[in-house]
């Protein structure tokens, strides 16, 4: 079988088509282009870094530097899904519990059920795949939970002033936060094989793994990153949404205002 070989004209012309993507920016006027320079260089200093640091750890195979792994992973996971609740209360830490939680039940499964061994190889990249998919859930539901407040403000206040709890004006704007969070995972869920071929279970297959096994392990997988994104989606939706209401039950408008 062929070794994969990525040259440095490939690389070349790759970055031009994301250079495109900068000039479309550009031109439409998105304001994205120091957003999208700046993630091309994080991606890029990070995979460098984790790539030789992930050489380490998979040889030294030691719990306590895969656990440390693990929790800088879950850490830089909440830190930029908060950044997608700018001016939220408590948006990282929201964040940080429920991907911790997630993260925490889905592998302690995986491990138990003797799916998964307790070794990096295992653990980190599968860890990967669960917080990134709660990573991206839950930022997407900061933000709408942040839109909706503000465009629902006046149905919230009225029902608040007829004697709703703020869980009760909040029930409608909670329900299409976490259906807008859930949303992508599950359109993924559903195009899987299809549409998109799962790495995982390709992985596997070109290491010489049977197929049955594979595929057996990518549904594993699968169940494990819905029930991660719904579980934390649920959780830092509804940590986040009290931060809108004061002690005495008061949509806080001057939050609102600042978004």
């Amino acid at each position: 079988m062929n070794q994969l070989n990525v040259t440095p004209t490939s690389l070349v012309l790759s970055f031009i088509l994301v250079i495109i993507a900068i000039v479309i920016s550009y031109r439409e006027k998105l304001k994205l282009e120091k957003e999208l320079i700046i993630a091309i260089v994080r991606m890029i200093v990070q995979l460098v870094v984790v790539g030789y640091l992930l050489q380490g750890i998979f040889q030294v195979d030691n719990t306590f530097v895969t656990l440390a792994m693990m929790l800088v992973m879950i850490l830089n996971a909440s830190w930029n899904a908060g950044q997608r609740g700018k001016g939220l209360k408590n948006a990282f830490i929201n964040s940080l519990i429920a991907i911790l939680t997630t993260a925490t039940i889905t592998i302690s499964v995986l491990v138990l059920s003797g799916s998964l061994e307790f070794t990096p190889s295992q653990l980190i990249p599968i860890t990967g795949m669960i917080i990134g998919g709660s990573m991206s859930s839950i930022g997407l539901a900061f933000s709408t939970l942040s839109q909706t407040f503000t465009d629902q403000a006046q149905a919230v206040q009225e029902k608040l002033a007829l004697g709703a709890t703020p869980y009760q004006a909040s029930k409608s704007i909670l329900k299409a936060t976490m259906s807008r969070g859930l949303q992508p995972t599950i359109d993924n869920t559903k195009t899987v094989g299809i549409v998109t071929l799962p790495g995982m279970m390709a992985g596997l297959m070109f290491a010489g793994i049977d197929p049955a096994k594979a595929i057996l392990y990518q549904i594993m997988v699968m169940f494990m990153m819905l029930a991660s994104t719904a579980i934390s989606t649920y959780i830092a939706t509804y940590l986040t949404y009290r931060s809108f209401f004061s002690d005495r039950h008061q949509l806080r408008t001057n939050r609102l205002q600042d978004k």
